[in-house]
């Protein structure tokens, strides 16, 4: 079975990160409101990020990960920017790379494993 962590953009320039064993239902459920929560409030919803794992321990430890990154730190990752992911990695006490809930992003292909440097 596959499973999947993925990140939605969210009206008003917010992230959602979760993880799933259905991709396609589950974005489809944030799409039209089924889905209670975050995301509910915040249409329209926007699948920017997803990234495939063989396990669901795997995709819940990446959504974990995710959901404590900064802004800046998702948006490298939805660019696919490695280097940039790294250099943040490195300025975990800066104050212009603290982690935050309300963000903002455009859209991008899925990119490779999050241990990749």
């Amino acid at each position: 079975m596959t499973f999947w962590a993925y990140m939605l953009h969210c009206r008003g320039g917010q992230f959602y990160t979760g993880q799933t064993d259905n991709l396609e239902a589950r974005v489809g459920s944030h799409q039209s409101g089924a889905t209670p929560g975050f995301t509910r409030d915040r249409f329209p919803v926007t699948l920017v990020w997803c990234q495939e794992f063989p396990t669901r321990l795997e995709a819940l430890e990446a959504e974990r990960r995710i959901k404590g990154w900064s802004r800046a730190k998702k948006m490298a990752l939805i660019r696919n920017d490695w280097s940039r992911i790294s250099g943040l990695a490195r300025k975990k006490n800066d104050p212009s790379t603290s982690s935050g809930r309300t963000e903002g992003s455009e859209a991008a292909a899925p990119t490779p494993a999050l241990d990749t440097p």
